[in-house]
């Protein structure tokens, strides 16, 4: 077996155990801890077929960002999760139905899956030989899709606009931060020293 083999063997289980015990841990903090884990070997599948941006942007969003965020709100918030497993109890029959069917769909595409014959071929064909995985997608987004990714960022940047157009009330009673006034007050007005001799209070 070669070193290859054996690393897609070891991510692949801890990928399989982290999604697993990430769904029946009892306690919600185990349960990101194990999602990381699974981020984590997923970015190591990704980083054995090639694919290192793919890997990277795994490790930085998921687990950088998504996964730490969810552990900090665990951790935070007060919530009452024996209260929440009584509820889940109640949809235990759907979800082990929606459970069943997922895994016949799964047993049906792998029972039907083969490589295709010029899959090699056609990888070759879009990565030169010698570039990495991470500048032939630079080369192909900057390049030949140039114009829909801008085109794309430019969407994503109108609807972040609009979000925040749409959930921006101002509020009569709500105090906001005048930064000019601020800036020009008067110190000999905005301040005023009391002298408090011991004893007395203010």
């Amino acid at each position: 077996m070669t070193i290859a083999a054996l690393a897609f063997y070891l991510f692949a289980i801890c990928a399989i155990a982290g999604g697993l015990f990430t769904v029946i841990s009892r306690n919600p903090v185990h349960s990101v801890l194990w999602l990381i884990l699974a981020f984590l070997s997923s970015a190591g599948l990704f980083v054995l077929l090639g694919a290192e941006f793919v890997a990277m942007l795994l490790v930085i969003v998921y687990v950088g960002a998504v996964a730490v965020l969810f552990l900090f709100v665990v951790m935070m918030l007060d919530v009452d999760f024996a209260e929440l497993k009584a509820e889940m109890a109640k949809y235990m029959p759907l979800a082990l139905l929606i459970g069943v069917v997922l895994l016949m769909q799964f047993g049906l595409a792998y029972g039907v899956w083969d490589y295709a014959e010029h899959a090699q071929d056609a990888r070759a064909a879009v990565t030169p030989e010698g570039v990495e995985n991470t500048a032939a997608l630079g080369m192909l987004l900057y390049d030949k899709y140039f114009l829909l990714f801008q085109l794309a960022g430019l969407i994503l940047l109108v609807a972040m606009i609009g979000a925040i157009v749409l959930t921006l009330r101002h509020r009569k009673d709500v105090k906001r931060q005048n930064v000019l006034a601020q800036m020009w007050r008067d110190p000999a007005k905005a301040m005023e020293l009391k002298d408090v001799k011991p004893g007395q209070g203010l």
